[in-house]
């Protein structure tokens, strides 16, 4: 094997990685080195690579990347040539990440994909099927017949947790949007509803999401934070829970204590970075499981790695389809 590969290198924050060789890393015990074959750009990637995130600017330069799909090439317990998907801790500790073609892992991060399961699939779902599944569960406990609301459901963790939602006894998904191809995106993966998010009037947001419910709203999946998560705490009934995934549109929200007391509502934080690798492989094995039989998928579309820029570019500017670098 040369002891160069290709790679995505960030070289200083808030700009766009350039097209680099890169030294291939060594593997130390417990770890893995693993052939990428796809590498999918998620919001945390973006965010750490902006040097603006709650776990500090990453040190530079670094390769991003917070998780792919792969082939184990040299590991201590895992078998060589086996298909895994991986998470790891690119930006927001020291290290490099999947966006190149050779990735250094934790052993305990990977888990062995079914062969059923194509490769751009699994990445895509990834990080934001465990959270979508997580959120609703874990954090949400979702309980059958429960009326939720997913706000921004065009994108990737949105479109799980509408379908998550149904698969898990919901019984009616709202989906909220800003956009009118994020509305019918969340309709063909099976939401029951659907509200229009864009404007700046909390009210009337908070009206348009009222009015889409059939009764009593318990749960909300936000994504977005900022006045979309205002207007849905407005809606949420007595004893409902509003989990926050992210901030797409805002990083700060208001909430009327009086409604929050009067309600007794929860608003609860969720991040994936909390689980151990025991929960991720759990919650994706059973996301896995669905989309192996055709009842879970996200828009998706492959860019070679060689255009890793263009490819983190057009993510930040449109988050229905998951971009997915495959060296």
């Amino acid at each position: 094997m040369s002891a160069e590969m290709q790679a995505a290198v960030l070289r200083k924050h808030a700009t766009l990685p350039k097209y680099l060789q890169w030294p291939i890393p060594w593997r130390g015990k417990g770890q893995a080195l693993v052939r990428v074959l796809a590498a999918p750009i998620s919001p945390l990637d973006l965010l750490c690579a902006s040097g603006t995130s709650y776990f500090g600017a990453p040190r530079l330069p670094y390769i991003p990347g917070t998780q792919g799909i792969g082939i184990v090439m040299e590991a201590d317990a895992l078998a060589p040539g086996q298909r895994i998907w991986f998470s790891c801790d690119a930006g927001m500790k020291p290290g490099d990440g999947s966006m190149a073609q050779y990735c250094l892992i934790e052993e305990a991060s990977a888990l062995v994909l079914p062969a059923e399961i194509e490769s751009d699939l699994a990445a895509a779902l990834g990080l934001s099927a465990i959270a979508a599944w997580m959120a609703l569960t874990w954090r949400g406990h979702l309980q059958p017949g429960e009326q939720v609301l997913v706000l921004g459901a065009g994108g990737a963790v949105g479109q799980v947790a509408v379908q998550a939602a149904k698969l898990l006894g919901a019984g009616r998904v709202i989906a909220a949007s800003r956009n009118d191809d994020g509305r019918a995106l969340a309709l063909s993966r099976g939401a029951d509803a659907v509200v229009d998010l864009s404007g700046d009037d909390v009210d009337e947001i908070s009206r348009r999401i009222a009015s889409a419910c059939d009764g009593p709203l318990h749960l909300v999946i936000d994504p977005v934070w900022g006045l979309p998560a205002e207007a849905a705490v407005r809606a949420l009934a007595t004893g409902g829970r509003l989990i926050n995934i992210g901030s797409a549109a805002g990083p700060t929200a208001r909430f009327e204590s009086a409604i929050v007391r009067s309600r007794l509502q929860a608003i609860l934080g969720y991040t994936n970075s909390a689980l151990t690798h025991e929960q991720k492989a759990q919650a994706l094995t059973n996301i896995l499981t669905h989309a192996a039989a055709g009842r879970c998928t996200v828009e998706r579309e492959t860019v070679p790695l060689a255009k890793a820029a263009e490819a983190l570019e057009r993510q930040a500017a449109f988050a229905h389809r998951k971009l997915i670098l495959v060296p």
